[in-house]
């Protein structure tokens, strides 16, 4: 399965930010978010933010042009359809992830991958809420996606070697260094960060 359409289910700064980024890649980007108007909002900022880019000689105006119509906000699941990868950018709570990973299944190919964006909830036990826990992986972003290059790459217990390599396949697409992650708290970066700024605090106390 060669991997071209991308839904991406969220569209705060995460969510629309790895739009802009799969965009700009040249894959088509589907943009669903609970508030219909949220992903119209998130397109038209994703086009502020590229006319900056152009204005500053970061961006030509074919490239801005292109971006921009292969950014597609949609009012439904449904929509989602005929995508090959849903990555969900929504809250960071398990119960949400899950849901939406259910009202995904009901309406794509069993072969399609599903991805979350989490920081730190465990992808075995997302997985677990669908009938293809193979198909299911991390995909975590750094924040802002458009300027941060570094991805975590997460499989849980069931994630197949195939989906492991798709899923690493589209993010050096888009221009990503990708490093694996085991499936724990925190995963790579954030296990790091929190003693980092643990530390800084009790520096600043003393």
């Amino acid at each position: 399965m060669s991997i071209q359409r991308i839904g991406v289910i969220g569209a705060g700064q995460m969510g629309s930010g790895i739009a802009q980024v799969g965009a700009q890649c040249g894959f088509d980007m589907f943009l669903l978010d609970q508030n219909p108007e949220a992903a119209l909002r998130a397109q038209a900022r994703i086009e502020r933010t590229l006319g900056v880019l152009v204005d500053k000689g970061k961006l030509d105006d074919a490239t801005r042009a292109g971006t921009l119509a292969r950014i597609k906000p949609v009012m439904d699941y449904a929509s989602l359809s005929d995508c090959d990868l849903i990555i969900e950018a929504a809250v960071e709570l398990a119960a949400v992830k899950c849901e939406i990973f259910k009202q995904v299944e009901a309406v794509t190919r069993p072969d399609v991958i599903l991805a979350s964006n989490t920081s730190s909830i465990s992808i075995t036990s997302l997985a677990a809420s669908t009938s293809r826990p193979e198909r299911v992986i991390g995909i975590h972003f750094m924040n802002p996606p458009p300027v941060m290059r570094l991805v975590e790459i997460i499989r849980g217990l069931q994630t197949s070697d195939d989906t492991v390599e798709r899923a690493k396949e589209v993010t050096a697409k888009m221009g990503k260094v990708v490093v694996s992650a085991r499936d724990m708290p925190g995963f790579i970066v954030n296990r790091m960060l929190i003693p980092f700024l643990n530390e800084a605090c009790f520096a600043l106390q003393e």
